[in-house]
């Protein structure tokens, strides 16, 4: 089983030929809404890969909580570790895309913020059954923290995607087996530039210096730089018609860890998901967008 600790959000999302400037209304050409959040984004996708996947999140008492929960289990998600709060909305996201596909996205976190450590100590059996436990930033830092020493009590592969950027302590970093930063992430974690293949590997190295055992950095249309036990060195992106990026990011780290835990090496994982999200970008919207295992299966085949 993987266990991913996270968020859950509705995402609202306007398609425009570009982005306004500050102070600027410009307008839209579409509107569209869809599920999303990192976490069960990133849930939706192990599911979607064939895994076994049991999601730990919080929703409001809401019309968008429940969407959110339906979509999850739709898959084959099991989301009964999802708790439900009164007082807050679920957690929404709004999404700029623009004509190249590029996106800008502001998250109203809502419910996400209310994940607390304490929450996730009433969920030691779910742990237990975890080959790996994947966390992000969207919720709270201590609830990702627990989260992944949960995972190393249990011998879980433990993952965190260091997404929305938020400066951590090494002691996180030690806790990881696999830290997933972009390269935004990845320089901001370092401060240093992250825009070339040396950049990333250096970004990297530095990463795994801190305490971080396996470091990937996706690097958008340039595919992924890993800097592994294992195995180091660039993973190529394919050539795709690009038509949204959103929840590209997640789609990969889905597909990566599915392919982990079923013992594929490092490298290997890493084609697999970088083709997962090659077929995501050609589609709109986050959940709606991510592949079958099939469609990868076939991909990778033609």
């Amino acid at each position: 089983m993987i266990v991913v600790v996270g968020s859950l959000n509705y995402d609202l999302t306007v398609r425009t030929a570009r982005f306004p400037q500050p102070g600027e209304a410009v307008i839209g050409e579409s509107f569209t809404t869809a599920c999303g959040g990192k976490g069960a984004n990133q849930a939706y996708a192990v599911a979607r890969m064939g895994g076994r996947v049991a999601m730990i999140g919080c929703v409001g008492k809401d019309a968008f909580g429940e969407a959110s929960l339906a979509s999850l289990e739709a898959v084959g998600v099991d989301t009964r570790r999802v708790l439900r709060r009164d007082d807050v909305s679920t957690g929404v996201a709004f999404i700029l895309l623009d004509a190249s596909g590029q996106n800008e996205i502001v998250v109203a976190p809502g419910a996400n913020r209310t994940l607390s450590a304490a929450d996730l100590a009433q969920f030691v059996d779910v742990f237990g059954q975890a080959r790996a436990v994947i966390t992000q930033l969207e919720t709270t830092l201590e609830a990702t923290r627990a989260a992944l020493e949960q995972a190393r009590a249990a011998g879980a592969i433990a993952v965190l995607n260091p997404a929305p950027f938020a400066p951590l302590e090494d002691a996180v970093l030690r806790a990881c087996d696999f830290l997933i930063p972009n390269e935004n992430e990845a320089a901001n974690l370092c401060a240093c530039p992250v825009r070339t293949l040396d950049e990333a590997r250096a970004a990297a190295v530095r990463l795994r210096a801190r305490g971080a055992r396996n470091v990937l950095i996706t690097l958008g249309a340039n595919g992924v730089w890993v800097e592994a036990e294992q195995w180091q060195g660039h993973v190529p992106a394919f050539t795709v018609p690009v038509v949204d990026t959103v929840a590209a990011g997640d789609v990969f780290i889905g597909a990566f860890v599915t392919r982990l835990v079923e013992g594929a090496d490092v490298r290997e994982a890493a084609r697999f998901g970088c083709a997962a999200a090659a077929i995501a970008v050609t589609r709109p919207g986050a959940q709606p967008s991510i592949p079958s295992r099939q469609e990868v299966e076939a991909f990778l085949s033609a």
